[in-house]
Formats: C-alpha cells, structure tokens, sequence
C-alpha cells in the first residue's frame, strides 16, 4: 500500500468508504424510529386525551418528525401489513421514519378524528411560527387567522418572540383574537378586548359576537348568578305577548294556547244529556262558560290539557323576561359591550368616509360626462340632447380599438384621444350640418338634436348590435384601494377622478393661456364686437361644439369601464348632465364642478337612507333641482358680466 500511487490510494480508500457506508442500516432518525416503535399501538388508534405528549414526542424529534406529523395531520399516513409505519404521497410510499421507498400495494391507511388532527396541527404550528423562513411564518399564522383554535392560542403563546415587527405584530392581534374566543382567564379575555377595542376589522367583530350573544328566558325572579344582559317588557316591539307565550310554552312553563274553533270542536264532541263538563249547552254562548266546560274536562282528562287565552294572559304576566349572556363573566361582557360601542362609532365615522368617497367618485363621473355640455350649452346657448350619444360613441370607439389592440393599456391609451377625434369631428359635423342654421332658435335646435340622438342610437344597434359589448380595464386598474373592511374605492373610479381633474387643468388651461380660449371668452361676452375685432364667430362656435363633442368622447370611454356599453349608454347620463350644468351655473366651470359634487353627493346620500328604491332616489333627486331652481334659479355659481344677460 506504501508503494502506490498517491492518486490510486486516494480512490481505493473512497471506494472502502463507500462500501461500508452502504452495508450499514438506513436509519435517518434513530429517535424517531424509536419513538415509534414504542407508540405504535397509539399512532393507529390515537385519543384526543392521551396523543398529546406523544405528538410533542414526535415533534421533538427533528424534520423527519415534523414530516411525519404533517402527513397524519393530511390522513397520508399508512400502516404496512408487518406493521410498518409508511407515509403515502400519491403513487409514492415512504418509510415514516427513515425516508426509504417502501412497496406496498395495500398500505391500512389511518384516519384520525378531528380532536386529533387538531391536536397535531397545533404542535406543527408551534414548529412554523418559530421558522427561520418568515414565509413560513407567515403562512403558519394565515393558517391561524383561517381556523384558530384554543390549541393554536398555547401555541402562540409560548412561541418565541418574531424578529420581523410586522410579523410579531400579527402574531400579537392573532392572540388577543384567540384569547377572546377560547381564554379562560377572565381578566386576561379583558385586557384582549380593551387592545381591540375601536378595532372595526370583521375579525373582531366576529371575536366579539359570540361573547355578547344572549339566550332568553322567562322566569318568575332573575336567575341566581346569570350574567343578564337585559329585563324585557312585554307588549312591546322587541317582546310581543304571543312571543312571550311562546318563550313560556318552548321552557315547558305553559300548554299550548287554545283556539276558538278547536275549543269548539272538542265541546260539541263530548255533549252529555245537554251538557259538557257540567255546564248546560244553552250557556256555551259566553266565552267564560266554554273555558269552564273545558276545564271540567280537562279535569277528567277526556281532552288534551291546553290553555285558554285568559289562562295564556295570566301566565304571560306571571312571569319576567330576561336577556341572558352566554358568557358568565359579567367583566367580559361588559368590556366587549364598551369595545362595540367604540366600534360602532368609529365604523359609523368610516361608513361616512366611505359614503363620502363613493360621492366623489359619482361626482367626478357626473363632471366628466356634463364638462363636454358645459361647454356647448354653457358658452354657446345650444341644448344639444345628442350628447349622450358623443359619450355613447366614445365607448364604442375604445370597444372597436380593443377589439384590434389586445393589450389592454396600449389599446386604452389609443383609445382616449381616438375617442377626442372621433366625436370632436361627429360634433363638428353636427354644427356644420344643424347647429349652425338654427342659431338662435333653442326649441328647433332641441328638437333637431333629440332626432339625430335617436339616429346615433338606431346606427350604433345596427353597427354593433342590441347586445352590450364590455370593454375590459386593464390589469392595473382592476380590483380596488382598500384601507379597510369599510372604507374602499374601485381602481377605475379613481382613475375617472384623475381624469376629471386633468380635464378640469386642461380646460381651465385652454380658456385662460390660448388664444381660442381668448377668443370663446369674447364670443361669448360680446359676439358684434368680437367679430369687429376680426373673430369669425362660426369658427369659435364651430370649434367649441367640438371641443365640447370630443371631452365627451372620453367620457365614455370612462364610463365604458365600468358600465356595459349599449347604444343606451349616453342616455344614463344626459339628464344628470344637463342637471349638473344648470345647478352649477350656465357657462362657469367651477359652477359645473360644484352641480357634479352636489348632485353626486346627494344621490348618494339618498341612495343610503332607501338603498331598495332607485326610481324614488331619482324622483327625490329631480323634485330637489326643482326646489333648488326656485330658489338659485342661475345656479350656484352663476355667471357675471354681459354673458350672463343673453
């Protein structure tokens, strides 16, 4: 051996290595093989009282420990026929112990009852909340928030503290959650409540029902040592007298209540020699005289023992109605009563919010789709009713664009000044051919324009069909901003309220820096003088009108992402259009915006106070601008100097 090559005692050596490594037996985990050995009788016939030191037994033993636990946990653990313990994963068995491939063909698979598996998939949560991995971590407490139980609350508990703060601070609301439910320390449940106190999340409104939930009960003094919650007065709302009797009769305190035709039925059933139960026939016309005859013979036990309604009165104010807690710990419940009450104060103040930001978004959608009629009907004078058909025609525009650009951001930005052509030339078009040979005449002008809306619409069915045709938002503007179980907001109306504030930016832009801004302005003031100054009136008119048809264009392409796109679509929004001009103030922009958030505010309002009826939210609505006219009837924002005499 000393005269080889130091390269070929190199390999030989290997090789003895190797050889012997394979001769010895395979065991991964001695421990766990021993622990197994000694428990198998319990593994395959496991009790909710005994398992649970053999689980931390197990537990105690390391990964392949921990592997095993898991696949009892999931019933994939098998008992082979020479009582070998085996994990089962598909086609794929294992020896529970070392990891060896096994071949069974009919492992004895074991089934624990659910006392066990808990019991299991407690001791596996203490191993994961004290991962090293903080995914795994995580994952072990997403686990918990599904399905706690009072094992998973010892659990935590005894966990060591978690490095990562977000992390711990979880892990700390899962306990006081937990400890809620299943703590049996009182002042300990106490203490949880008062941190989770004003907390409006589902969780812990759903902690907190069940120790505030109450059974009620009649009796003739309170009850020794109940936890009452409440006396109840009989005859009122929340205790009628037939659900008093009721409570009395299900306590087995009084029979079932007698009616008039059975009570009937059985007298005339046991009529002797003229008489029933002692009392002459004659005499059974007074309701006092068939309660007597039917006690008789309740007495000699010829009929059913029931109860007449004297009888039902009279044990009915007999007795006194309680709500009682459940829960026995009277500082329990008061303190969870304290933690609703903040809640429902605080849920209030975010329901508000909640409403509150619900009104913005109507209202930014309200001022998008009227900021095209603003212009048109504020500065020109001219009831176009053909402007729900310009939104219309922006809608499907995006949907036709959609249709050739599969992705959906490209096509959505290809879209919004596809849609500011397409409508602003339709408007132009609509001047050059109506608008402009009925200047000065409103009624024509508004009759011609209601023809050529229902013209847009009958074209649109005939192009795109009756079907309603959904334009898809892109990824990004899916789903919502949540801040918590109450208060949230869809992506998309978000993005509307972007949109309406640039339009807002860019049209205050082009009325106060450009020259067709200066120009409108002195049209509108003054057209003689304007047109001395050498402006051509038409052509601002002419330009106006399509300015006004192309915001409305993308209008409906705002609206199409959320609303289905119909022929119909403009019509949903011409009358809330023309309100929120008129409201705001003729011809004034931030008029317009003020109509949009007054309008859109209260209907949201009153859509809260009758959330069943929309037809009277609308009627409501209409009969409010009325009012609202008489009074401001320039609106709330009206226009000054000449403009606001033509």
């Amino acid at each position: 051996m000393p005269h080889l090559p130091r390269v070929l005692r190199r390999a030989l050596v290997a090789c003895a290595v190797a050889y012997g490594l394979s001769a010895l037996p395979a065991l991964a985990n001695p421990q766990l093989q021993s622990v197994i050995a000694d428990n198998l009788d319990q593994i395959e016939r496991p009790s909710r009282l005994t398992v649970e030191p053999l689980v931390s037994e197990i537990a105690a033993t390391g990964p392949e420990g921990m592997a095993l636990l898991t696949a009892w946990a999931d019933r994939r653990l098998a008992l082979s026929a020479d009582g070998q313990l085996l994990i089962v994963d598909g086609d794929t068995i294992t020896d529970a112990a070392t990891g060896d491939p096994v071949m069974d063909a009919d492992p004895k698979m074991l089934r624990p009852n659910s006392g066990v598996r808990g019991v299991i998939e407690a001791a596996l949560v203490v191993s994961q909340i004290a991962a090293a991995d903080p995914a795994v971590r995580a994952a072990a407490l997403d686990a918990i928030a599904r399905q706690g139980s009072a094992d998973h609350l010892a659990a935590l508990r005894t966990a060591p503290t978690d490095p990562d703060p977000m992390l711990a601070a979880r892990r700390a609301r899962l306990e006081h959650l937990l400890t809620i439910r299943y703590g049996t320390d009182p002042a300990t449940r106490v203490a949880a409540i008062e941190a989770m106190s004003g907390d409006v999340d589902l969780d812990v409104r759903a902690a907190l029902n069940p120790v505030l939930s109450t059974t009620r009960m009649a009796a003739m003094a309170p009850p020794e040592g109940a936890n009452i919650a409440r006396e109840l007065t009989v005859g009122t709302s929340v205790l009628p007298r037939e659900a008093a009797y009721d409570l009395l009769k299900s306590q087995g305190d009084a029979e079932p209540l007698l009616s008039g035709p059975a009570q009937r039925d059985a007298l005339a059933a046991h009529i002797v020699d003229g008489r029933v139960g002692g009392v002459p026939v004659a005499e059974l016309r007074d309701p006092a005289a068939r309660d007597r005859a039917y006690a008789a013979l309740e007495a000699e036990g010829t009929v059913a023992p029931a109860a007449t309604q004297a009888e039902a009165d009279s044990a009915v104010d007999a007795y006194r109605y309680f709500d009682v807690y459940t829960e026995p710990s009277a500082a329990v419940t008061d303190a969870a009563e304290e933690a609703q009450s903040h809640a429902q104060m605080k849920l209030g103040a975010m329901r508000g919010v909640d409403l509150g930001l619900d009104a913005l978004s109507l209202a930014s959608i309200y001022f998008l789709a009227a900021i095209g009629l603003a212009v048109t009907f504020g500065v020109m004078r001219v009831i176009n009713m053909a402007h729900g058909e310009f939104i219309m025609m922006g809608a499907y525009t995006a949907y036709t664009v959609q249709t050739l650009i599969p992705n959906r951001t490209l096509s959505l930005l290809v879209a919004l000044p596809l849609a500011f052509i397409v409508t602003a030339f339709a408007g132009i078009v609509l001047y050059r051919l109506v608008i402009r040979h009925l200047a000065h005449r409103p009624l024509e002008t508004l009759l011609a324009t209601f023809g050529v809306s229902i013209a847009l619409q009958q074209l649109a069915k005939n192009i795109f069909g009756t079907q309603a045709r959904p334009l898809t938002a892109p990824a990004w503007l899916e789903g919502s901003i949540t801040i918590n179980d109450v208060i949230s907001i869809s992506s998309i109306r978000v993005a509307i309220f972007v949109l309406a504030l640039v339009f807002l930016a860019l049209f205050l832009f082009i009325m106060k820096r450009t020259r067709l801004g200066l120009e409108v302005r002195a049209v509108t003031q003054n057209p003689g003088m304007a047109a001395s100054m050498g402006i051509n009136p038409d052509r601002i008119a002419m330009m106006t009108f399509g300015l006004g048809s192309g915001i409305a264009g993308i209008a409906g392409v705002a609206i199409g992402l959320f609303a289905q796109v119909t022929s119909e679509l403009g019509q949903g929004y011409i009358v809330q259009s023309f309100m929120t001009v008129v409201v705001g103030g003729v011809g004034n922009i931030w008029g317009t915006l003020a109509g949009a958030a007054l309008i859109g505010g209260l209907s949201k309002v009153i859509e809260f106070v009758n959330p069943a009826n929309t037809l009277a939210a609308q009627t409501f609505m209409i009969l409010f601008i009325i009012i609202f006219i008489q009074f401001r009837p320039r609106g709330i924002i009206p226009q000054k100097g000449r403009a606001a005499e033509m």
